[in-house]
């Protein structure tokens, strides 16, 4: 996701300044490599690389490659075989061993449909969609279709194949693919050639709701930043909340409890982390998050306050059944040994993605003790680890 932003910026900054532009992506691969399918780069005329469809051993050729169909104005499609003691030297540094299949494409502009387009109207949805990629291994020489279709979650199409009839069944086909969330790659007989098709399943970014704007959410966010996701921050103190402690945040919310829901937009790549430092504000939250389908709710502290917010929430008639209890993540983050504010930062993001991917990780939320060992010279209260986060009112 965040490679797809960078290019469509690397792109609009290239068009503005009157540079060429070839899109690189990585559409089939045999074997190992660095990148797999539907990794890109955008490439300029005058060598500007965004994205990347390497670790770096492929990169050099591809811009070669990449400038010749700029001249051409017609894609086409590079085979790097690894495997292979010619091409060898391309992939040997990072222990590749595939043949990979990297179709280039140079951009026009004004086609209102070309593949950069229909990046950016994927990036605009923020839905699921499918993006499809037409290219002949059988023969590499004809002229390649290139991406030429975009199937949206709401059914909406954007682009065609108006060569062939296989319009209807490259839709088919994309629906199949938004319907499993796995991406695939499909034959077609078209005349004498046999075509491919990448269909690229692509999800939205990640929207990380962080509810709290202390110092220690600002590197939370700065981390997600990296990442590409779409942020969120909210707070009830308009001192705390404010775009220039979070100039990163996409959407910045000063709001009570009761006001902060009908101000978000929540879908199935939303995830909330609770970092208030009160109690109370954290309660309400959880309250009104818990019978959301969301995948992940994130609560800072030690495992004592999590179970007595989940205790007053029974108390008050309110029992979360046992997929709601599975999504809340208490103590958030994974065991890194965190202690710093960027160290916790880390942990969360790494916890978060983790479970969006649905990898096993170890989860604070797992351990039996407490979130540091506890230091006997120290003597911390009983409920609140070394390290661990307080809740307290303002």
């Amino acid at each position: 996701m965040k490679e797809i932003q960078d290019i469509v910026y690397a792109y609009e900054k290239a068009i503005k300044s009157g540079k060429q532009t070839a899109l690189a992506t990585v559409v089939q691969l045999e074997g190992s490599a660095y990148r797999r399918p539907g990794a890109r780069m955008l490439v300029t005329d005058v060598g500007q690389l965004t994205g990347a469809i390497s670790g770096g051993c492929l990169e050099g050729d591809a811009l070669r490659k990449a400038r010749l169909a700029m001249v051409q104005q017609e894609p086409m499609l590079v085979t790097y075989d690894t495997t292979d003691d010619d091409d060898a030297k391309l992939g040997v540094g990072l222990g590749c061993n595939g043949i990979i299949q990297i179709l280039i494409e140079p951009i026009d502009p004004a086609l209102p449909e070309n593949p950069i387009a229909l990046l950016k109207n994927y990036l605009d949805k923020r839905q699921k969609a499918v993006l499809v990629t037409l290219f002949s291994l059988q023969d590499k020489k004809a002229k390649q279709a290139g991406t030429r279709l975009l199937l949206m979650e709401n059914n909406q199409s954007i682009g065609s194949f108006p060569e062939s009839d296989l319009q209807n069944q490259l839709l088919a086909d994309a629906a199949e693919t938004l319907r499993t969330h796995t991406s695939q790659l499909k034959e077609y007989q078209q005349e004498s050639i046999k075509i491919t098709a990448f269909m690229e399943f692509l999800k939205p970014c990640v929207s990380l709701v962080i509810v709290g704007a202390g110092n220690d959410a600002i590197p939370l966010a700065q981390m997600a930043t990296v990442l590409g996701w779409q942020i969120t921050v909210a707070d009830g103190r308009a001192n705390y909340a404010t775009h220039a402690r979070f100039p990163m945040a996409n959407q910045v919310l000063v709001a009570k409890p009761d006001e902060l829901l009908p101000q978000l937009d929540i879908d199935a790549q939303t995830v909330v982390v609770l970092m208030t430092h009160n109690y109370n504000y954290d309660l309400a939250m959880l309250r009104q998050l818990l019978p959301l389908s969301i995948p992940y709710v994130g609560a800072l502290g030690p495992k004592k306050k999590l179970q007595r917010l989940l205790d007053e929430l029974k108390e008050d008639g309110f029992e979360p059944d046992k997929q709601q209890l599975q999504k809340i993540f208490g103590p958030t983050g994974i065991d890194l040994g965190a202690e710093t504010s960027e160290e916790i930062a880390l942990s969360i993001v790494a916890e978060i993605k983790a479970v969006l991917s649905g990898k096993q990780v170890n989860s604070l939320r797992n351990n039996a003790g407490a979130i540091h060992p506890r230091d006997k010279k120290l003597q911390p209260d009983d409920d609140v680890a070394p390290g661990a986060y307080r809740s307290c009112s303002f």
